[in-house]
């Protein structure tokens, strides 16, 4: 296993990557290019859509296009992105809506270009984002998460990150105070803060199961098909619990929110079995992923698009938001210890 979520060394940049460089990758993939690339938003790896030329007409425009993801040098390692494949192929035999990695004549799905970047191609299929989540579709929701943990705890991924304290907390936190990113007046409050969380938050863990699951299955990473929800982007995929992809569908916290989880999770009783004392963990995955991004974006913070997309970053108001949530964090999950003791 990897000894850090962020990678075992120092990460490198895209700079050497061209058009060019995209287009030969697709080529020795197998593929005959038309010579039209276009890049897609991604800040961690680099994604672009590239059209092939076909012997014969398609039924769909999409099949007229491959997407060709480059993944950041030095945080993945070889074994830790098949794990990622495997977990993408394991559903897709299972029927479950994932986009699996095409496979090259050899049956390879993961290759390295000249420059040393691991590359893989994907089919493109057309979806759009959920404006909002009716019933029906948190129903759907459920079912479609309750089989893909099914399907996520067939297996065990060796070489992928554990979402715990010790990787997503104590390891982000000791980075971060080593970056020099947080100005003096504000270290201490925040390792203090931070080292809090973890401190009251490990009976929360206790009997909590840990498998394959999404890991970052946000609003953004799920598309609408024709047949219905569908899920993208498994970079992220971890071991972790189940409740990790549950409350990232519905992150809010107020009452309707709370509704909505409730259907989710009913419906995803329907499919597969889900601890419900995992929900106490909601509140501690949230301080966690906190931590996470503001790591994540200091590990890569001289990567010029880092510096364009998180202006404030580093500055008195990026640090002062970050201690007043991680405040108000506290509160949240000791109210679950106080639920765990009445209860118990």
């Amino acid at each position: 296993m990897s000894s850090f979520v962020w990678g075992a060394q120092e990460t490198q940049y895209f700079n050497t990557l061209t058009p060019e460089h995209v287009l030969e990758a697709v080529e020795n993939f197998g593929y005959r290019t038309t010579g039209r690339v276009m890049q897609l938003n991604s800040m961690e790896n680099r994604v672009y859509e590239v059209e092939i030329e076909l012997d014969e007409e398609p039924d769909s425009v999409s099949e007229k296009f491959r997407i060709v993801k480059f993944y950041r040098p030095g945080r993945w390692n070889k074994d830790q992105i098949l794990e990622e494949h495997e977990f993408l192929w394991d559903l897709t035999d299972r029927e479950i809506p994932a986009i699996a990695p095409l496979k090259n004549p050899e049956g390879q799905t993961l290759m390295q270009n000249e420059q040393g970047l691991y590359f893989t191609l994907f089919p493109k299929q057309g979806g759009r984002e959920c404006d909002e989540w009716t019933d029906p579709l948190l129903e759907q929701m459920g079912r479609l998460l309750a089989r893909l943990h099914s399907t996520g705890a067939a297996k065990v991924a060796k070489h992928r990150v554990k979402l715990d304290i010790e990787n997503y907390g104590e390891k982000n936190l000791e980075f971060l105070l080593k970056s020099n990113k947080i100005p003096a007046e504000y270290s201490s409050s925040y390792e203090a803060l931070a080292k809090q969380i973890f401190t009251i938050s490990s009976p929360l863990f206790k009997g909590i199961n840990y498998q394959r699951v999404h890991g970052d299955c946000h609003h953004g990473n799920v598309l609408l098909g024709s047949t219905g929800p569908f899920l993208i982007d498994f970079d992220d995929m971890v071991i972790g619990p189940k409740v990790q992809d549950i409350w990232m569908i519905i992150p809010g916290r107020d009452e309707y929110s709370i509704r909505q989880r409730n259907i989710l999770v009913d419906s995803y009783l329907e499919m597969g079995d889900f601890n419900r004392a995992e929900l106490k963990l909601i509140e501690t995955l949230r301080a966690l992923r906190m931590i996470h991004f503001s790591s994540w974006i200091a590990h890569r913070y001289e990567d010029q698009s880092f510096k364009r997309a998180f202006p404030t970053f580093g500055s008195s108001q990026y640090w002062e938001k970050e201690l007043h949530d991680l405040r108000e964090q506290i509160s949240n999950i000791q109210d679950n210890l106080d639920q765990m003791n009445y209860m118990y």
